[in-house]
């Protein structure tokens, strides 16, 4: 390993395969599957998907920290975006994470009612691996085999 080269602990990957025109799955080498479309059908889209990485991402962040002070009642995180298409192609505008999180009454409740604004703003600012990949517009390296 060179000095600068990533340690191999720190690849993560997937291997997507065509399984019609425009149906894909993915597979993540531990077992698990996800179907993707186009829209098409009940598969998600890829785009679908970049708002459930962010999501789902900031939402282990958040469980993590505030259910060790009391298991929510519910939690529920939605994402959202416009599709936009412009000059410099298509994209997405105006993407918002919501959290909608109930916790129970009582001491441990309110704990984990305090500490949930801050590990919202700590998973965005710094723990979310997706949206801090995203936010810094990291350049993809695109190759043919």
């Amino acid at each position: 390993m060179t000095e600068n080269a990533p340690a191999a602990e720190s690849l993560r990957s997937i291997t997507l395969t065509r399984t019609a025109c425009g149906e894909y799955v993915a597979d993540n080498g531990r077992g698990a599957q996800l179907p993707i479309g186009t829209g098409d059908t009940d598969r998600f889209t890829p785009v679908e998907l970049l708002l459930a990485a962010i999501a789902g991402c900031s939402a282990v962040d958040v469980d993590l920290i505030t259910s060790r002070r009391a298991e929510p009642e519910s939690f529920t995180v939605s994402m959202q975006g416009h599709k936009a298409k412009d000059e410099h192609g298509n994209h997405m505008t105006g993407l918002r994470l919501t959290f909608d999180v109930v916790f129970p009454e009582g001491e441990a409740g309110d704990a984990a009612r305090a500490a949930l604004p801050r590990s919202v703003q700590q998973s965005h600012d710094r723990l979310c691996t997706v949206s801090q990949t995203v936010e810094r517009a990291t350049p993809i390296e695109v190759q043919v085999r």
